[in-house]
């Protein structure tokens, strides 16, 4: 089988990734905002949780979630996690303060999520590996 392009890779990543996120109670409220200061891969609302990923007590209006998606089709670059380095965390946190601005209205809880997709032993492509790491900040602090 041969692989895709990355451009066809990243949008059957997104579609899955969406998918797997509204199953998981988010709610999408937008795909691939580009701004001069960066790209976020898809904008969502956790109304489930606060910015800590802890259970939400009361406000009911949850937690503005920034999520970046990375997909990979051989293990040859390693995990895809590992494509989510610091600066491309700067990066969406930088785009999801604009997004934000522009975007009074909705929560002041923000938290940065990816979702990795690892199609290396998938066949059909419906079967990729999804997994969804929250909050990647806290990951990157020190």
């Amino acid at each position: 089988m041969t692989a895709p392009s990355t451009r066809d890779l990243g949008s059957v990543g997104e579609e899955l990734a969406t998918k797997f996120l509204q199953k998981k109670g988010y709610k999408i409220l937008g795909k691939n905002f580009h701004s001069k200061l960066g790209e976020i891969d898809i904008i969502a609302l956790d109304p489930s949780t606060d910015s800590t990923g802890s259970p939400q007590a009361g406000s009911g209006q949850g937690t503005l979630v920034f999520v970046e998606v990375k997909a990979r089709w051989t293990k040859e670059y390693g995990p895809p996690e590992e494509a989510v380095t610091p600066r491309k965390i700067r990066s969406i946190i930088k785009t999801g303060q604009y997004y934000k601005l522009l975007h009074p209205k909705l929560p002041e809880a923000l938290r940065i999520d990816v979702v990795t997709i690892d199609f290396t032993e998938a066949q059909p492509i419906e079967a990729a590996e999804v997994k969804l790491i929250k909050n990647v900040t806290e990951m990157h602090r020190a």
